[in-house]
């Protein structure tokens, strides 16, 4: 007999601890003004127009963005990335963040303000750089992506030109990025995002590569990122995409920290616990009530915390 068939998960929520869940929310709705402040299962809220939420807890005390873990920084895409960083330029209580352009010193708040990258993923190497400067090549000045400080030291990216704004995906970083799409593959059928995907097939045996040695620019550390290797994967209409952990050290676990977990949206909540209990997927919470509904609480490659949202 066939097993039943499941339908592939939706991405639910994105779930942040706050001190100021208010504040944090009317931050969200000032500069992405399609989404709205709701609450969901007794949570404060912010519903975002593609029907996904970010969900708040509140904490008495400035919850941790350090050590690193796996969930970098979230984003929304925005109809003109231009218009946009034009409008933030007029509000003096946010903090647009610079890229840096080179580890020579160099700063733009839109990556298409400096050479556009030729990579699957943003960003020029220093000898690339070179190059680009060598023919002459120009920014674009159109589109391109810029960061900002949002509430509790939340790391918020803006990016466009895209049909309509709305929360469009999680940032990541994993310790094995191939490896980590592999995990997310077998255990959540999840898509590969395109464009993300190895130049040979990969498997749990041939997964793990070296990171690779080039850093690139722009980036919001002088000395540059580590954007290779990367991978992707995508849940409805959010893409989780990552690039290897800049550091040595292994990611540390999501809970308890600024970016507490990802929720994804399964319709047979007990399905998926007997599949993913029969493959050894690690568990953090066995079921239990959220809101009018049941969830469970699983962890992925990298210690980030996954849960799964049982939905009509």
């Amino acid at each position: 007999m066939l097993p039943p068939m499941r339908e592939t998960p939706g991405f639910h929520h994105l779930h942040l601890n706050s001190v100021d869940p208010d504040a944090a929310i009317a931050f969200y709705v000032r500069h992405f003004p399609t989404s709205a402040k709701t609450s969901w299962g007794g949570l404060p809220a912010l519903q975002c127009p593609n029907n996904v939420l970010v969900l708040f807890t509140r904490v008495a005390t400035a919850p941790p963005t350090s050590p690193q873990t796996a969930l970098w920084h979230f984003g929304w895409h925005v109809t003109d990335t231009r218009a946009s960083l034009e409008t933030y330029k007029r509000r003096p209580d946010l903090t647009l963040l610079p890229l840096y352009t080179t580890d020579e010193g160099g700063e733009v708040f839109l990556s298409s303000d400096t050479w556009p990258s030729t990579n699957p993923t943003p960003g020029l190497t220093r000898a690339q750089i070179a190059e680009a400067k060598a023919n002459g090549v120009q920014p674009t000045r159109t589109g391109g992506f810029g960061y900002m400080r949002g509430p509790d030291n939340a790391l918020v990216e803006y990016a466009g030109n895209h049909p309509a704004e709305r929360f469009n995906h999680v940032h990541m970083f994993q310790d094995d990025p191939f490896c980590a799409q592999v995990w997310y593959q077998k255990h959540l059928d999840a898509p590969v995002f395109a464009g993300r995907t190895p130049r040979a097939p990969m498997t749990e045996a041939t997964c793990k590569v070296e990171r690779g040695a080039d850093r690139s620019w722009p980036a919001l550390e002088r000395e540059g990122m580590f954007r290779s290797p990367s991978a992707a994967v995508v849940f409805g209409d959010v893409a989780l995409p990552w690039y290897m952990r800049q550091g040595e050290a292994p990611l540390v676990s999501s809970r308890g920290h600024l970016y507490d977990h990802i929720a994804l949206s399964v319709t047979d909540l007990d399905a998926w616990v007997a599949k993913l209990r029969s493959e050894g997927v690690r568990f953090l919470e066995e079921p239990y009530k959220l809101g009018g509904t049941r969830a469970v609480m699983i962890e992925g490659p990298s210690r980030e915390a996954l849960e799964l949202v049982e939905v009509a």
